[in-house]
């Protein structure tokens, strides 16, 4: 019998008996109708199929990429400590002693790679992951757009004091018209939008049918692009107060790309992608309109997500050169007011700041997407994963998992 866990009072195929090769997805010439993954069917964001197609979305959606140069990567250095990670053990937040190797299944984790002072001292993948393989970053994008966003304020190109709407005049009269991009940036604005993953007839159900992201009923008449949608967002309460809303990663964006004359994935490229000597080519989804999804589109490699994270832990410097203020960092670093989250966490530049022992600012992804920034512990962790349940706050045993690895790598 397969094996089985319940969330939220649903039972899922746990992380072994859901293992993509054992469905075998995708494979045939052409595959058999039961064994296809499609956008047209929508299958595609349906659990077990996203724990194929997370690592395969440049296949199922229109996309652009971000390229990493005719540089030569830069390699990792190794310090191998595999058996040592397999066998820490921790309490998740029921009070349940489990093992490190373990507890990677009951996250469904597509792959994980730790890093100790730059060095590789863990890396695994499970299922569909391959290293070669870019893997849906989902929300962790915001962090990548933030950090950007927070470069161009400090260069002066932005004004984070400015309204939208001085930037982006299309967007007076909606919620944004006077939002101050600093507002934007902390998603400290009031919006009339509903960001709930598990109603089929939320608002963030019909933008993703506007972006694109989600195949359109017939007769579909609403925006059928992200700038035609954000036109028609409306406010709702005062601005000032933390909200989690992506559409304020996807109006930020736009600033960037308004103000630079770059696109987002050209400001990756240029800012991050060559410079950090990248393995693998990235790449963004598209809306018809050519705007990239700057709130959850970017896929990328494990190890190329784990460079950005190092990056951040080095406060912008890496191999002698300084890509990033170190001044950025340490905005993020500091976070915001911590009394306001769960578990004392803040949120600012598009980071969560967890204020623990650790110092830890983290990149959140529905369905278990993490980048785990841990300056006292000298850690970055980088996960991958296609948990069936889409909330980027977390499971029971991630949060846990890697303060107990801090402190173990720390000591």
């Amino acid at each position: 019998m397969m094996g089985t866990l319940e969330f939220n009072g649903q039972h899922y195929l746990d992380g072994r008996a859901s293992d993509p090769r054992e469905f075998g997805w995708m494979r045939g010439a052409p595959p058999p109708a039961d064994k296809r993954i499609t956008f047209e069917s929508g299958t595609f964001r349906d659990f077990p199929q996203i724990r194929w197609s997370f690592s395969h979305m440049r296949e199922l959606m229109p996309t652009v990429n971000v390229w990493r140069g005719r540089v030569m990567p830069l390699q990792f250095e190794r310090g191998d400590k595999s058996a040592e990670i397999d066998a820490l053990t921790f309490a998740d937040m029921n009070g349940r002693t489990r093992r490190f190797d373990d507890a990677l299944f009951d996250t469904y984790t597509d792959g994980i790679v730790v890093l100790h002072r730059g060095k590789i001292v863990y890396e695994r993948y499970f299922g569909a992951l391959e290293p070669h393989l870019p893997h849906e970053c989902q929300s962790c994008t915001k962090s990548y757009a933030g950090t950007l966003a927070a470069v161009l304020v400090y260069e002066g190109l932005l004004n984070e004091s400015k309204m939208i709407s001085h930037y982006l005049p299309e967007l007076e009269g909606s919620a944004w018209e006077d939002a101050t991009l600093r507002q934007v940036m902390d998603m400290q604005t009031g919006l009339a939008f509903n960001e709930d993953y598990v109603d089929e007839h939320s608002d963030i159900w019909a933008y993703r049918r506007a972006f694109g992201r989600l195949p359109r009923p017939a007769g579909y008449d609403g925006p059928r692009t992200s700038c035609d949608y954000l036109r028609t967002v409306r406010k709702q309460g005062a601005h000032g107060e933390f909200a989690y809303q992506s559409l304020n990663t996807q109006v930020m964006a736009w600033v960037m790309m308004r103000v630079t004359g770059r696109s987002f994935a050209q400001l990756l490229q240029e800012s991050l992608w060559v410079p950090l000597g990248c393995e693998e080519d990235g790449y963004l989804e598209i809306d018809s309109g050519g705007m990239p999804l700057a709130e959850g589109g970017l896929s990328a490699t494990l190890r190329d997500f784990a460079r950005f994270g190092e990056l951040m832990r080095c406060e912008g410097e890496w191999h002698g050169k300084q890509l990033i203020p170190a001044s950025v960092v340490r905005d993020v670093q500091e976070g915001s007011d911590p009394g306001k989250l769960e578990l004392g966490y803040s949120y600012r530049g598009q980071w969560w700041v967890s204020h623990n022992e650790l110092g830890s600012f983290e990149a959140r992804g529905i369905h278990g997407q993490r980048l785990y920034v841990a300056p006292k512990a000298e850690m970055v962790v980088a996960r991958f994963a296609s948990h069936p349940v889409a909330d980027s706050a977390g499971d029971s045993i991630t949060t846990p998992q890697l303060l107990a690895l801090g402190r173990m790598l720390r000591a």
